[in-house]
C-alpha cells in the first residue's frame, strides 16, 4: 500500500469525479474481510454506511486491521485510515493523529457529511484498540 503522501499527490492532481474513482479503487484494494467477522461486535457505530473493523495482532506486536463497508466510497475512506495505522505497533498508532494525517485530503469538502460522519468513530475505535494493547 502506498503512503498517505503518495496517495495525496495523486488525489490532489485529480478533478472531483476522478477523486471519487480513486477512493473507490483504494477501497477495492482492501484485504478481503471474511463475512463471519462482520458482526455487531465489529460494527463501527455512527456511520451512515455499514462499516466493520476487526483488529489482529501479529507476533511482532504490530496491529493489523481487517475492514469493510457496504459502500464503495466509504471503503475508500477506510483504506485511507488504514494506510495511516496498518501493521504498526499499538504505541505508534496511539501517537498518530490520524485525523490530522487525513486533513490534506479535505474529505469534508469533497464528500457529503453522510460519507464522512463516521470517520471520527472509526479512528476512535482503532485508537481504543491500540490503547488496550498498550495497556496489556
Amino acid at each position: 500500500m502506498s503512503t498517505l503522501a503518495d496517495i495525496h499527490d495523486e488525489y490532489d492532481f485529480l478533478d472531483p469525479d476522478d477523486r471519487y474513482r480513486l477512493l473507490i479503487d483504494l477501497g477495492r484494494s482492501l484485504e478481503p474481510m471474511p463475512d463471519a467477522l462482520k458482526t455487531e461486535a465489529t460494527l463501527v457505530r455512527g456511520c451512515s454506511a455499514s462499516v466493520w473493523v476487526y483488529p489482529t495482532r501479529a507476533d511482532d506486536g504490530t496491529l493489523h486491521f481487517l475492514a469493510d463497508s457496504n459502500a464503495a466510497i466509504t471503503k475508500g475512506i477506510i483504506a485511507l485510515v488504514l494506510v495511516a495505522v496498518q501493521d504498526r505497533p499499538a504505541a505508534d498508532i496511539l501517537a498518530t493523529d490520524v485525523a490530522d494525517a487525513l486533513r490534506p485530503f479535505d474529505l469534508s469538502a469533497q464528500l457529503s457529511s453522510n460519507r464522512t460522519q463516521g470517520i471520527p468513530n472509526m479512528i476512535a475505535l482503532i485508537r481504543e484498540t491500540a490503547a488496550r494493547y498498550v495497556a496489556s
